[in-house]
Parts: C-alpha cells; structure tokens; sequence
C-alpha cells in the first residue's frame, strides 16, 4: 500500500505517506488539478485497495488506475532485504512489499526506507538511492550497514555530513555567526554549535527564525505575528509594530535588516536607511532568507506561485529570478559568496519534496536532492553545506 501511495503523490506532486494524506493534499488545493493518475508497475490490488480507503472519506477526486498487467515485479526472492546494494538496485516497488511485510530491520536498512520511501519510488541510478537511504538511516543503524550505503553513494552528488534525530520536528532553520540554529514544532530553539550547544524554549509555535547581529532572536509565529528574545532594537521594535496590524507569511534577516512576507506576494525590507518594498510573487509569499554585510543585503523569496526571486533592496526596485516550478516553495536559504564577484548561493526546498542548491557560477547547474519526507526548513552554512529540516531529522549534506 505504501509503494502505492508514495507513487500516486509522486505524480501530484505532494508528499503523502498514507491514504488519508494524500486525499487531504488534493481537496486541499496542494496538488495540481489532474482526472485520472496510472501508476505504471503498481499491483492492482493495491490500487483498488487505495482506491476503496479514500473512498471511505467520501468521493475520490481523482481516477487512480493501475495500467493493464498483473502487476508483477519478478520471482519473490528478488531482493534481498539485508544486503545494500541489492535493496538499491532493485524495483523499489518489490522492496517496499518486503519491508512491509516483514519485522526485521536489517541494520537500519527497513527504518530507512520507510522513512525516505516517496524518494526511492522512482527511477534512478543506485547511488542516488544509496543517498537517500543513508540520510535516513537510524542514530543506531549498523555500522556496516552504513558503510556500505557510503561506498555506494560515492557517485551521488552529495555526501552526508551528520543526521540528527534529537531537533525535530524542524519547523525552521537559520544560520547565526557560524552556528545553526533550528526551531522545532514545540517552540524551541536549538544552537547546533557543537561546542556550544544551547536550547532556548520560547513558548511559541514557530513559523520562522532568524536573528540579528546582537543576538536579538526573531521569531515569526503561526498567526504571523513578530516576537523577540534578546535585547531588541528600535528596528526589532518598529516591525513588531508593523507585523502586529500587518501579518506576515515569512521572514529572515541579515546585518542591520528585517525583510517580512505577506500574503500579497510582496516582501518589506526594514533597515538603516529606510523601508524598502517590492511585489515579487503572485500569491503568497512562503520562505524568505537574507544575507549580507556592510553592503545592500541579498533577499531570497520563494512564494506559492513556485518562484524563487534575488533581491537587493536600495540596488533594484524589483526581483531577479533564481528558478521557478509548479509546485510552492517551502523553505529558502542564502549565503553571499566566498569572494567578490561569484554570486551568492541559493538553497530551495518545493513542496513536492524536492531541494536544489544553486551555486555560485556562471553556467553551474543546480544540484538536486530529495529525502522523501516533507521538508520542512532548509539552510546553507558558512563552509558550504545544506542543512535540510524534515518531521523525522536534520540532516547536513555538502556538494561534491
């Protein structure tokens, strides 16, 4: 069933692990308006069993068929559960059946893949699953376990730094003088600097954070409006007023600036030498990030509309675009260049669950990656890697 579900969100373009999930993301306007979906090597019986459980919520809203064929994967025996390079390279269909089926976790091997299923439900080369299946594995997967995901990963485009299980679930992600900080659902606020390691409980349900240069700790909350922890400003304190008649959707901040989000498709820069407006979005504004130092700063917006706009307040009056998909964008991140000239690097999550860090350089193509579940929160760090925030983990990938 799971295969079969993870399949079907595939194709709209949602993240969805059980049935009642995946008819939520489609009366709930998130997935694109489509009749009919075939699952191409979906077992029928599994179809008509997803089929029948949305079914009991009321009517479908989608035709799901399974194309004509029994839908057979191979002789049973196919895979083997225990071994990596076995589970990596065969239909993912065959290896969702056996781990579901059975209770043994094989080293981490099943937890894994459960966690990261909707990225393992498609075609691709065995590193990149390999990947996937890494970044998901269990705190106290087995070693050999790990290691040999590791060797076949190598040809994936990113390694996997360090998965973290005990900051979730990440709601938010921000970098502050070198340190990442991530929100979870309950209100707190982790300082992942290992050497310093800090929690700071703030009571809030958290939408957004960012903080400023004197450790002022901005929180944007659920009904969108601006709290802080720290010793504040005259700025911190003129936005809180404004987001307090103004809601905002999305927030970020850099040296000696605020930008705030709206459900207009417009972002408010606030700083030193002014406010600072543009509409960049159709719709809602989603995720915001700023960068920057002692020049203009760099604001990055993602709004529902799936586009991803640069701006430098104070340089232009409007956005540059960065990239642009059918699906809204969930979370942005920015850093500005290691060294003048080479551009600042973008990281965005969509809400098909799919994350693209675009590099500094012209000509570069943006470097792709997946989890499987729901992203939540993304971040570029100061030497380069990508913090991806999800309900299960954080974890911290760097470009090879």
């Amino acid at each position: 069933m799971r295969g079969t579900v993870w399949a079907a969100a595939n194709q709209l373009g949602v993240v969805a692990g059980t049935p009642a999930e995946l008819r939520s993301a489609l009366l709930g306007g998130t997935a694109p308006r489509r009749a009919r979906l075939v699952l191409p090597g979906a077992d029928p019986a599994a179809v008509a069993e997803l089929v029948a459980v949305m079914g009991e919520f009321g009517r479908v809203p989608v035709r799901i068929d399974a194309p004509p064929g029994d839908g057979s994967h191979g002789p049973a025996g196919a895979v083997d559960p225990a071994d990596a390079a076995s589970v990596c390279a065969a239909d993912p269909q065959v290896v969702t059946a056996a781990y579901e089926s059975g209770g043994d976790d094989h080293g981490g091997l099943r937890t894994a893949w459960l966690r990261a299923g909707q990225a393992l439900i498609r075609d691709q080369e065995p590193a990149v699953r390999a990947l996937a299946l890494l970044a998901a594995l269990p705190a106290g997967a087995d070693p050999g376990q790990r290691a040999a995901l590791a060797r076949l990963a190598e040809a994936a485009p990113w390694a996997v730094d360090a998965v973290r299980e005990d900051v979730g679930p990440v709601v938010a992600a921000t970098v502050f003088a070198g340190r990442l900080l991530v929100a979870d659902r309950g209100g707190t606020v982790h300082g992942l600097d290992a050497s310093r390691p800090v929690a700071v409980a703030t009571g809030v349900r958290i939408r957004a954070v960012a903080a400023m240069p004197d450790t002022t700790l901005l929180l944007l909350d659920e009904r969108g409006r601006l709290r802080t922890h720290g010793p504040g400003s005259g700025l911190t304190e003129a936005v809180t007023a404004t987001v307090a008649a103004h809601p905002g959707t999305a927030l970020g901040a850099a040296a000696g600036v605020v930008a705030v989000g709206d459900r207009t498709g417009s972002v408010h820069v606030f700083g030193r030498t002014g406010l600072h407006q543009a509409a960049l979005h159709c719709g809602r504004v989603t995720a915001l990030a700023a960068a920057g130092g002692d020049g203009p700063p760099l604001v990055v917006s993602g709004g529902a509309d799936g586009a991803v706009r640069r701006w430098r307040p104070g340089r232009r009056t409007t956005g540059e675009t960065v990239t642009e998909r059918p699906y809204p964008v969930v979370a942005v991140g920015a850093a500005e260049p290691a060294r003048p000239g080479a551009g600042p690097a973008v990281a965005v999550a969509w809400a098909d669950g799919l994350v693209q860090l675009h590099r500094p350089g012209r000509g570069r193509a943006p470097v792709s990656f997946r989890p499987g579940p729901a992203v939540r929160a993304v971040a570029l760090t100061p030497d380069g890697a990508l913090a991806v925030g999800t309900d299960e983990t954080l974890g911290v990938l760097r470009p090879r």
